[in-house]
């Protein structure tokens, strides 16, 4: 899956450090994310490659993660590609290079983007929030207000019976290919609950035996996925709910389509039913 990077080590410790020229820093518009233009694969700038144009890049970076011993930063400064050689590229990419660790560090640095830029101002009391020196915080000087990185629990949940795997398709959305349940916890919800709610509600069945399989961080939708197999109880007549899902229907384990890419927990959950790599 995406975060499985090794032997590469990522540490995402704090550190309240100053930037060096060598280190690389990741800057975003919107959903794109800075990289060289001439290469097939991400490839992020460093501080160096920007000090003759951008001499003051370096002075308000914040420190993101180290991946081995290369130090990733943040910055805020827009329109970089002003710069010969250097592009905006879709955060679509992230989900294509073959080279994980690359991956990785682009979709966490742009959830932790997505967290600085959405808590600019104090949800209380609407003034300026300030970075803590300490730890990966915000807070407000005015009213004392603190907040930390966005992180959702989610379930994936695949529903089988004997040799079928239940498989989805969502609705309305650019991602076409085959998925499986999948669903927030609410408030006040276990995991477990979240499951058999969520599979009740999208494909309308009921489900038993539920079995962890592993989780997985999910910087996309700043997002904590635990991925649950869970056997069919009773009926197994789909009803779909429309708003949600295009497509639910049961698949023979052998027409289970092989995973292209082993990105996503989702992915790797139908393919280890697939090739019977769980057992259940």
């Amino acid at each position: 899956m995406i975060q499985d990077i090794e032997p590469r080590i990522f540490n995402n410790k704090f550190n309240n450090k100053k930037a060096e020229p060598q280190d690389l820093f990741l800057s975003y518009e919107g959903d794109t994310v800075l990289v060289r233009e001439d290469k097939d694969k991400l490839w992020y700038p460093s501080f160096s490659d920007f000090e003759k144009d951008y001499p003051h890049l370096i002075d308000d970076a914040q420190f993101l993660f180290t991946i081995d011993e290369i130090n990733y930063y943040l910055v805020d400064e827009k329109s970089l590609d002003s710069a010969e050689g250097w592009t905006y590229a879709t955060t679509n990419r992230f989900r294509t290079e073959l080279k994980y660790w690359r991956s990785f560090a682009g979709a966490v640095g742009w959830q932790l983007n997505r967290w600085y830029s959405n808590h600019r101002f104090c949800s209380k009391c609407g003034k300026i929030m300030k970075r803590s020196e300490k730890e990966r915080m915000l807070y407000c000087e005015s009213c004392g207000f603190q907040t930390y990185p966005t992180i959702s629990p989610c379930v994936i949940v695949a529903v089988h019976d004997g040799n079928r795997l239940l498989l989805t398709k969502y609705a309305g959305r650019a991602y076409t290919r085959y998925a499986l349940v999948a669903g927030f916890a609410e408030i006040g919800e276990s995991l477990e609950q979240t499951v058999h709610r969520e599979v009740k509600e999208e494909v309308g069945l009921k489900v038993k035996n539920l079995k962890f399989y592993k989780s997985q961080p999910w910087p996309f939708t700043d997002t904590l996925l635990a991925g649950f197999y869970a056997e069919l109880d009773g009926d197994d007549t789909i009803t779909l709910e429309e708003d949600e899902l295009s497509l639910g229907v049961w698949v023979n384990k052998v027409d289970i389509p092989p995973a292209e890419l082993n990105i996503s927990l989702t992915s790797e959950m139908m393919e280890a039913f697939r090739t019977g790599a769980v057992e259940l």
